[in-house]
């Protein structure tokens, strides 16, 4: 399940961040993704690349050890091309098993990174 205010906010951040490739993380229950935090894309070449502010990624780890909401995985933005991983994501990816979702345009496509590539995930939105 996905949350549509994460859908919308990540959305938002692609256009703000336009030429540049807006990154972020998501956050959830690990039944769903319920929350999305925007970041800096700290990349030498954000038009690009994205890179996401390692100090979010310790914050977020640490808030969810303490009891807060999962990492359950990565957002970013391709402001030229489609919503799925490029030749430099697959490159970058860790083989996690995290979700990445990638918007082109007004489209988010989500994606599982798995040690073999990546997976193309469907997903819903949640009513409440």
């Amino acid at each position: 399940m996905l949350a549509q205010s994460v859908l919308d906010a990540m959305l938002s951040a692609a256009r703000a961040a336009h030429p540049r490739e807006a990154c972020g993380i998501l956050l959830g229950d690990g039944t769903g993704i319920t929350q999305f935090t925007e970041t800096a894309n700290i990349h030498p070449t954000p038009e690009t690349h994205f890179e996401i502010d390692p100090q979010a990624l310790i914050d977020a780890h640490r808030a969810a050890r303490t009891g807060g909401l999962k990492v359950m995985g990565y957002f970013h933005s391709h402001p030229v091309g489609d919503p799925e991983p490029s030749r430099a994501d697959r490159a970058e990816s860790a083989g996690d098993r995290r979700v990445w979702a990638i918007a082109a345009g007004e489209t988010v496509r989500f994606w599982r990174d798995d040690p073999d590539g990546f997976e193309a995930l469907s997903y819903a939105l949640a009513t409440r």
